[in-house]
């Protein structure tokens, strides 16, 4: 057998390895974003599921109505305080937990370790729940200690003022274990030699973290600081459990928004909703890796 057709039948036998993932892949993951591309340059509607003849094509109108809705525009910048203050709040806090378990704990680690991660992977629906009761306008627990020092506590979720940044403090809570996680593994990646070389040179416990810790850290941090932010940037279970994006469009968020476009039958404006989250995550992931990654 030439090597010509032992190569073409080792492709072969490769390709039928690959072809149900790939027909998986086509009819569930590629045909489903190419079609919704191509939705977004028309004004496909609920009712035009039973007649797609009637579809038009509006090229970038849908673009248009989109970014001069108020609305999107309250949602977009939900969504950008969303992840610039809940992104750095959550990594870093993830850092002191990662570094506490990896030099400061020693007895019961692992304790800890899942302490910290359980809120993770807890149903949002069960988080939800415990939120609202220390949450409450009436009876939530944390107004009530207040009403007994003689503060009347102010509506947490109620209130356009406090929704937004009460929800960032609950993802908050909830994401740290997640970035615990990642960030105590790479600290656990960190030869010992560095830190006993930086000893040896009298370095202290911060120009150790600061020299040696923080740059050995880039890789991960870059990792954590990515996950995160694309995680956040499609944020809708929080908002959506919580406060239904209000007071006043106060918890909105785009991803929320492109929801409720759908349930409206606006397949357009969601198709174009969907397109400009992805173009701005790309932005940002980009910057993110000319920022944070690692020095040649």
């Amino acid at each position: 057998m030439s090597a010509v057709r032992r190569s073409g039948r080792q492709a072969l036998v490769g390709w039928s390895f690959a072809l149900p993932f790939v027909a998986l892949f086509t009819v569930f993951m590629a045909g489903p974003i190419v079609v919704s591309f191509l939705v977004g340059f028309t004004d496909l509607r609920v009712t035009d599921i039973r007649s797609p003849l009637n579809v038009e094509f509006v090229g970038f109108d849908n673009y248009a109505e989109v970014l001069r809705d108020p609305t999107f525009h309250k949602a977009a910048w939900n969504t950008a305080l969303y992840v610039l203050v809940t992104t750095p709040a959550t990594i870093g806090l993830g850092l002191l937990v990662a570094l506490a378990l990896n030099q400061g704990i020693v007895r019961f680690r692992n304790v800890f370790r899942v302490g910290f991660f359980l809120p993770y992977v807890t149903s949002i629906v069960a988080i939800a729940v415990v939120w609202r009761v220390l949450l409450g306008t009436e009876v939530g627990l944390i107004n009530g200690l207040l009403g007994q020092i003689g503060i009347d506590g102010p509506g947490w979720l109620t209130d356009p003022a406090y929704a937004l940044w009460s929800i960032m403090l609950m993802t908050t809570w909830k994401g740290v274990g997640l970035q615990m996680i990642i960030l105590l593994a790479g600290l656990q990646a960190i030869p010992k030699q560095l830190y006993e070389a930086a000893a040896v040179d009298g370095a202290t416990r911060w120009q150790q973290f600061r020299y040696v810790t923080l740059p050995s850290l880039r890789p991960t941090l870059l990792f954590s600081t990515v996950v995160a932010s694309i995680g956040l940037m499609q944020v809708f279970d929080e908002p959506y459990v919580m406060t239904q994006g209000g007071p006043l469009d106060s918890t909105q968020t785009v991803a929320l928004y492109a929801v409720s476009e759908f349930g409206f039958g606006n397949y357009g404006h969601t198709a174009a909703v969907s397109y400009l989250l992805f173009v701005a995550i790309g932005l940002l992931t980009l910057i993110q890796f000319r920022w944070l990654r690692p020095e040649r």
